[in-house]
């Protein structure tokens, strides 16, 4: 902070409109005919991602876009050569007055009020070139940007770092859950789910809108949204003493082993680590510890969760009770599932804890990223 200060102290900003700085360009279309499958140059319209691809490019590297249609005023930094769509603004600014990537850096903390002068009484959302142009910009020394861009591009480095080493341990994490859950033909006796258990329940939903189920309530009510491959340790909604009582809602003892029973939740699963009451489209497996380890149980469902999917039915791709319950788990001796299940949580907590793994480490420098790039590009506005 002290060299941040003294980075700042005494700059003399100028302050222009980004018209003043930077000319805005339009892209030239490309239909959905014009794509190659195996194109050299994405397509970019704008939004998040690439429309596809061709063999000509009619941008260079390093420049900055914004969507003029749909995700209208999201800003993007294109570091390859692309071909901007006519949907796509390309920002090219003078680099003797301002640094493109300082540019970029501060346009991107303007992204909320970019989205804010968009057109969005109208679908899709657009954003006149004109506005943007307005858009005040503080120009310092360019030493001064150039050092600002030093500094954040460094914590989006540690960022990307850590993005990448999330990406291979999930990729480390998915290799040893196959090795570590695949077994030879006799090498394992099989059971049902159904045959491990103490008991199944399932829930209720009690009446939307009706205070006297959900007003003041304490009693943890999961929905299958809540359903993410994890542990469940709160809930987003509560239910009273009264619902408990009236409907057929029921306390689910802790750590069961929940499978989502319905539409595009179907086939998730978590552990709740609480008591908690659950609605009718989760199915709560009690484990018998006798029998197997209940974490062993849930990274088996986890691993098998696209083939429990696809047994569902219907438009929605429904699941029940009884699909569940007849659906087959192989029973390793209990020391070994402990081994595997020890094995296997330390990757999960790796890879997706969001208190303690690699997801908690990428979202505090994300918010550190922001936080000093707030403090870097925020300056007095003086008269235009």
């Amino acid at each position: 902070m002290s060299y941040l200060d003294k980075l700042l102290q005494g700059v003399e900003v100028e302050w222009k409109t980004l018209g003043e700085v930077a000319e805005i360009i339009r892209g030239t279309r490309v239909t959905k005919r014009d794509l190659i499958s195996d194109g050299i140059y994405p397509v970019v319209s704008g939004g998040t991602g690439f429309m596809g691809y061709i063999n000509q490019f009619n941008r260079e590297e390093n420049t900055i876009t914004i969507a003029q249609y749909g995700t209208a005023g999201y800003v993007k930094w294109q570091n390859e050569k692309f071909w901007a769509n006519d949907v796509c603004f390309c920002v090219n600014p003078n680099i003797d007055i301002v640094e493109n990537r300082y540019l970029y850096f501060y346009l991107i903390n303007k992204q909320q009020y970019l989205y804010d002068i968009s057109n969005r009484t109208a679908v899709p959302y657009s954003i006149e070139r004109d506005k943007i142009l307005k858009l005040p910009i503080p120009i310092p020394p360019l030493a001064i940007q150039k050092e600002i861009v030093r500094i954040l591009d460094k914590f989006t480095e540690l960022t990307a770092e850590l993005t990448a080493e999330l990406t291979a341990r999930k990729k480390q994490y998915s290799y040893y859950r196959e090795q570590l859950l695949t077994f030879e033909e006799g090498e394992v006796e099989w059971k049902t789910l159904g045959e491990i258990l103490i008991k199944s329940y399932s829930g209720s939903t009690p009446l939307a809108g009706n205070p006297k189920y959900y007003e003041n309530g304490t009693i943890p009510w999961l929905r299958t949204q809540e359903v993410k491959f994890s542990d469940i340790h709160s809930t987003e909604i509560f239910i009273t003493d009264f619902a408990l009582k009236d409907t057929s809602v029921k306390w689910i003892p802790s750590n069961c082993v929940i499978i989502a029973m319905s539409g595009a939740t179907a086939g998730r699963s978590a552990i709740n680590k609480i008591p908690l009451t659950t609605n009718q489209h989760c199915l709560c497996l009690e484990i018998n510890t006798q029998k197997a380890n209940y974490r062993f149980v849930f990274h088996w469902v986890s691993f098998n969760y696209e083939n429990i999917k696809n047994m569902g039915q219907g438009a929605r791709g429904d699941l029940n009770s009884s699909m569940i319950k007849n659906f087959k788990i192989p029973i390793p001796p209990l020391a070994e599932q402990q081994r595997i299940v020890s094995i296997l949580d330390k990757f999960d907590t790796l890879t997706t804890s969001i208190s303690e793994g690699l997801p908690k480490e990428i979202e505090l420098r994300k918010k550190q990223y922001e936080y000093y790039r707030d403090l870097l590009l925020t300056f007095p506005l003086s008269e235009l």
